[in-house]
């Protein structure tokens, strides 16, 4: 009974919750007394019941939809829970950076120009460095994406007649140009810089082929994507990045290992520097921006390095001197303070859509009580217009141009026709509700983020009830 109780008390608001109270008798609930009808909970749970199906309905979602959607929700209680112990560690991670920095109004000063002196800036980028476990940060309205600033760091840390290895195959599409997978003139190979891969064998890396090559020497920077990008796999756990790292550590010590973090920020409870990459690289408008900056990208790790990479962004001689903020400082110091909200949001969101997709008929990964490395989910369709009208049915479900129908296009920097969905607050953001696929087979969506977990719910909801 104390579960039902606290499941009225919840979800009833206002007059009808008064009406349902008015003959009242007193409970004791954690110590608490509680004032609750207790002579006919049959009525409270028809309205209950009643109003959410109305306004579910509201939003055109059919029946059979949200009967099912309240029967995965009680099953994910357990998930949801794992979900949040993780959220508060990482709160009280953020808090502590901040405090330890004695982060003050003072911070959330504006320059403009060169950006000289600019102390909200430089202790932004103390708190980040801290909270991420590195020697220090590079965090910059400057870079325009994640994609920006990995091509930063690369341009940083490679010379010409240098070699790059990618060890879990190619990267994410919109590297092709910059590695000069596809040809292109300010590609790193038109530098001269020299490009390998090891694919993965199934799911996991290819220890063997890996440590063989790494053992060879002549390899200035090994990199990794954590995320799966547009790849049909699963994405690298942190047991598998540390077991790789410390294989090449055993034959290797003098190259760079480099993380691309995308996605993947507060998802647990350690990052890969911690478990000994040299350097990772992130965005803002995912995980650690916490849907309130509304630009912005990380670069963290070895002193050194992040070093190297400020001095391909600004001008050697300069580095992390300049850069000015330009108003800025206040919400990405607000967004990473929610990021950790923000990624458990996402997180169950992700866990919904799984759970309700897999029991609708389609293969789904990660599997709804998989252990997750990103906020990341996919969905096989079957067909490519069941893809397309998923992804319409979340930009149905947004806050933003819901009454826009997204199709497929060519967008700069992909091989295949693309289509997003994404009606967000900032453009491009992938910590808000989103929902993207390359129109190739097999039909994959990628669905990722969600600010609050109710509107994520609700946008997938109306995605799958667009089917």
């Amino acid at each position: 009974m104390r579960g039902l109780y606290i499941l009225f008390l919840e979800r009833l608001r206002g007059d009808r919750l008064r009406k349902c109270l008015s003959k009242a008798n007193y409970i004791f609930l954690d110590g608490a007394a509680i004032k609750i009808q207790i002579y006919n909970p049959e009525k409270i749970g028809r309205i209950l019941i009643g109003e959410g199906e109305k306004m579910y309905k509201e939003l055109g979602i059919k029946q059979e939809i949200i009967e099912l959607s309240e029967q995965v929700e009680e099953e994910l209680q357990e998930k949801f829970k794992e979900i949040d112990k993780i959220k508060e560690y990482n709160s009280i991670k953020v808090l502590k950076a901040m405090q330890n920095n004695k982060i003050s109004d003072m911070h959330f000063g504006s320059t403009s120009g060169y950006g000289y002196g600019d102390v909200g800036r430089d202790t932004i980028e103390k708190v980040f460095a801290e909270s991420l476990g590195a020697e220090d940060a590079l965090v910059r309205n400057q870079f325009i994406s994640g994609t920006h600033a990995l091509t930063v760091a690369l341009f940083g840390m490679l010379r010409p007649g240098d070699t790059m290895l990618s060890i879990n195959g190619k990267p994410y599409d919109t590297l092709d140009e910059v590695i000069g997978i596809v040809e292109n003139k300010s590609s790193l190979k038109s530098y001269g810089v020299n490009y390998e891969q090891i694919d993965l064998i199934g799911n996991d890396f290819d220890t063997e082929k890996i440590v063989e090559r790494a053992k060879k020497g002549n390899i200035k920077l090994i990199c990794m994507q954590r995320s799966k990008g547009y790849a049909i796999r699963k994405s690298l756990s942190l047991e598998a990045i540390k077991n790789i790292i410390c294989e090449i550590r055993k034959v290797n010590k003098e190259a760079i290992i480099m993380v691309d973090n995308c996605y993947g920020e507060f998802v647990d409870r350690v990052e890969p520097l911690a478990l000994g990459a040299d350097l990772i690289v992130g965005s803002l408008i995912k995980n650690l921006g916490g849907g309130i900056a509304p630009n912005g990208a990380y670069i963290a790790g070895k002193k050194e390095l992040v070093e190297l990479a400020a001095e391909r962004l600004t001008a050697p001689g300069l580095g992390k001197e300049v850069g000015p903020t330009l108003g800025i400082n206040k919400q990405i110091l607000q967004g990473l303070f929610l990021a950790p909200q923000v990624v458990a949001n996402s997180l169950k969101t992700a866990v919904f859509a799984s759970r309700m997709l897999e029991k609708l008929g389609y293969n789904v990964e990660p599997k709804f009580n998989d252990k997750r490395t990103d906020i990341v989910q996919t969905i096989e369709f079957k067909k490519p217009e069941e893809l397309i009208k998923f992804c319409q049915g979340i930009q149905k479900g947004s806050p933003v141009d819901s009454n826009s129908i997204p199709e497929p296009w060519d967008m700069p920097g992909y091989t295949d026709q693309v289509i997003m969905a994404a009606g967000t607050f900032v453009q491009g953001s992938s910590i808000e509700l989103s929902c993207d696929a390359p129109i190739r087979p097999p039909y994959t969506a990628f669905l990722q983020g969600g600010l609050t977990y109710e509107y994520g719910k609700i946008g997938v909801l109306t995605a799958i009830n667009n089917i």
